[in-house]
């Protein structure tokens, strides 16, 4: 087994880590049991336990027995305790020793001089308490740590070890190991993805929340996306592999979250240069002690027969006391309790720095499309002259048949649609997308004899009458139309949304609005930073009044429109002079140089998107912002929890150094109190792991 180098903690050994269960005290024992025992170290300190009972008891039983006597009883026992005490204590000194050639004095070292200095003023039972006590808590912050990783190494089980295969219309069993790129596989309801791929055939509901942390089963068909380890739902679906077991979404997730544990925050960097030369000042001060007051006051060196404590004893108190086990491990268990609970809600954060720098901003900003709107159009209302003064049927992809709008607006729907069926243009397709929402997509047949007006409509024979939908400006130019249309076609436009009129041979029949439609989760997202006092502004190359439009929708405090991508980074920049760090969340490609600025880059949609995680310091598994506020309240609690356990850590032990050289401890309590209080602040540390997403979301089990 390998140890940390800054506090001697046992660290993971190469290769798999036994796996903790989850369970009540009993299993919780039991686990700790096998993990001790799983060890070299472990092993020898429950052998020096064993010897140490056995020599008590059978030192006991001959001092009763007749020819025996205390003199041998007592004998026997000291010398099952000394052997007890170099069975436990031989891994501790040799890693001491071993450190010490290197130029470090460590924990092990404080313990081992500690244990041989009980020996030597004839405390030789103490010594050996002292270092059993000392490699049981060693082996239970191991413990806890790895009950931490835990959930992490649980999602190397999401992905199933075998797959079906489906080739020549044969379906075989195979490892996923032996999947290829293009093979295709077969997925019945309740079982998990075993690839990420594309949709062939099949419509199912897949459970993604172990990947993306989503609260609900995701609707696929064919052509959307799976990820490996998402849970199917009620259908079969038949899928072709995108991407290799090492390289798809899985994989990427588990090697990237190992990666970023790796990367410490600067609490921690600053606690562990901090050890670096406390440890063998620590050695230097119980050198003081225990040689000062008997040279300089004429005070005890040993401890006297009445029981009054010298001070060699005082000072190997001090060397038990001031051990920086608590101090050291502190803000690793709590970073990694942190990443590991980010990484089940969906998030991930890619190293300690960018979680403590989280903690930090005080504003957030986004950009517009595909961030805070759904970055694809949609039909917003649908104006005819056929409609009652005033008023407009609003419509959308939700509006179902026979819903607001009128028959005459769903007329003007469909030849619009009749005529983009065939255009690639994205409001081409927005326009028939509303088209068979509201069932009218097949009242005409797809237009004859298309004509593109460049840059301004599109024109052809519908049921044989001529057919053009196009811009404002063209209508204006070519097709006249009544004056009241006109100011509401224009009213649009000012209002940011985009405009398409349809003419029906010489007849113009009315407008189609088209704008990006905000997500449906923005608002709250927005509403949640502000709730923690943070300032939002979202930065957009959108016109001015787009952008007005979205920022009064989803409740942004700012909004800075027309904005290239080099003036999106000078933007943030001057955010971050005004109000401190700032976050910014983008798309992770289009916005890079803003995300590179930013205190801390924040890319949507990492699940889909391997240029999204490698962009970012944070990701958002989800194509979703749902999980930002949860984020900002995790790093918060993060910092938080790491400033308390170097604060609760330091005081304790100025607590107990003030004991010892009073003469009030012992090495029994130096012990138990260093013990407890690494594990109190391991508890605390794990705190950020029951941090729940008041989004609602259900994280990975």
């Amino acid at each position: 087994m390998t140890t940390c180098e800054c506090c001697e903690i046992p660290a993971p050994a190469p290769g798999p880590e036994p796996h903790v269960p989850a369970g009540g005290r009993g299993a919780t024992a039991a686990a700790f049991a096998r993990h001790m025992l799983g060890h070299r170290e472990g092993r020898l300190a429950a052998a020096g336990a064993a010897l140490l009972a056995v020599g008590h008891v059978a030192g006991a039983v001959l001092s009763a027995a007749d020819g025996g006597g205390p003199a041998a009883g007592a004998r026997l026992t000291e010398a099952m305790t000394l052997a007890a005490l170099a069975v436990a204590g031989l891994p501790v000194a040799a890693s001491g020793l071993r450190a010490l050639a290197a130029g470090r004095v460590t924990i092990n070292l404080l313990m081992s001089i500690a244990a041989v200095g009980a020996v030597a003023i004839g405390e030789a039972f103490e010594g050996a308490s002292v270092m059993l006590l000392f490699a049981v808590a060693e082996a239970l912050e191991a413990f806890a740590v790895h009950r931490a990783r835990d959930s992490v190494r649980g999602l190397v089980d999401l992905a199933p070890p075998t797959a079906v295969r489906l080739r020549d219309g044969r379906e075989d069993s195979v490892p996923v190991s032996d999947l290829a790129v293009g093979d295709t596989v077969v997925v019945t309801p309740g079982a998990r993805v075993p690839m990420d791929g594309t949709v062939l055939h099949g419509a199912s509901s897949v459970d993604q929340a172990p990947i993306t942390g989503e609260s609900v089963p995701v609707p696929k068909a064919v052509g959307d996306e799976v990820f490996a380890g998402s849970i199917n739902g009620g259908g079969a679906l038949t899928v072709r592999v995108t991407h290799r077991a090492e390289d798809n979404t899985l994989s990427r997730l588990i090697r990237l979250v190992a990666e970023a544990q790796s990367v410490r925050a600067p609490t921690q960097r600053a606690v562990d240069r901090f050890a670096a030369w406390y440890t063998p000042l620590v050695v230097a001060t119980a050198v003081l002690v225990a040689a000062g007051p008997p040279l300089v006051l004429g005070a005890p060196f040993w401890t006297a027969p009445d029981g009054t404590q010298g001070w060699l004893y005082r000072a190997l108190q001090l060397l038990v006391i001031a051990c920086p086990c608590a101090l050291v491990i502190g803000a690793p268990v709590t970073v990694l309790s942190a990443l590991t609970g980010a990484a089940r809600h969906g998030v991930l954060i890619k190293g300690g720095a960018f979680l403590e720098a989280m903690g930090t901003v005080g504003a957030v900003a986004f950009d517009k499309t595909g961030t805070l709107t759904e970055g694809r159009p949609v039909v917003t209302s649908i104006r005819t002259t056929a409609c009652a003064d005033g008023d407009t049927c609003v419509i959308d992809a939700a509006t179902p048949p026979g819903g607001p709008a009128c028959d005459a607006c769903d007329d003007v729907l469909a030849l619009a649609a009749a005529l983009e069926r065939r255009s690639g243009h994205p409001l081409a397709a927005a326009v028939v997308a509303a088209a068979d929402a509201r069932g009218v997509a097949a009242r005409y047949a797809a237009a004859d004899d298309l004509k593109v007006i460049h840059g301004r409509g599109i024109a052809g024979r519908v049921d044989g009458r001529l057919a053009t939908l196009g811009s404002h400006a063209l209508f204006d130019a070519e097709h006249p139309h009544d004056a009241a249309l006109c100011a509401q076609a224009r009213d649009e436009e000012a209002a940011g949304r985009s405009v398409m009129l349809v003419c029906d041979g010489d007849a113009v029949r009315g407008y189609l609005t088209l704008a990006d439609r905000v997500r449906d989760d923005s608002r709250a997202v927005v509403a949640g930073l502000d709730g923690l006092g943070l300032t939002t502004v979202m930065l957009t190359g959108d016109h001015d009044a787009v952008a007005r439009r979205v920022g009064a929708a989803v409740g942004v405090d700012d909004v800075r429109a027309g904005l290239l991508p080099d003036e999106k980074l000078t933007a943030v920049r001057q955010i971050e002079a005004e109000l401190g760090p700032v976050a910014m969340v983008g798309d992770g490609i289009n916005d890079a140089p803003a995300l590179a600025a930013a205190t801390v880059g924040i890319a949507m949609g990492g699940a889909g998107s391997a240029q999204a995680v490698e962009t970012a310091d944070v990701v958002l598994m989800a194509d979703n912002i749902a999980r930002l506020p949860y984020t900002v309240r995790l790093a918060r609690l993060a910092r938080r929890i790491i400033v308390q356990n170097v604060a609760f850590s330091l005081a304790t032990k100025l607590v107990f150094v003030a004991l010892a050289l009073a003469g009030a401890a012992s090495l029994w309590l130096a012990i138990l109190a260093d013990m407890g209080v690494s594990l109190l602040v391991i508890a605390n540390g794990m705190r950020p792991l029951r941090l729940r997403d008041e989004a609602g979301a259900t994280p990975a089990a």
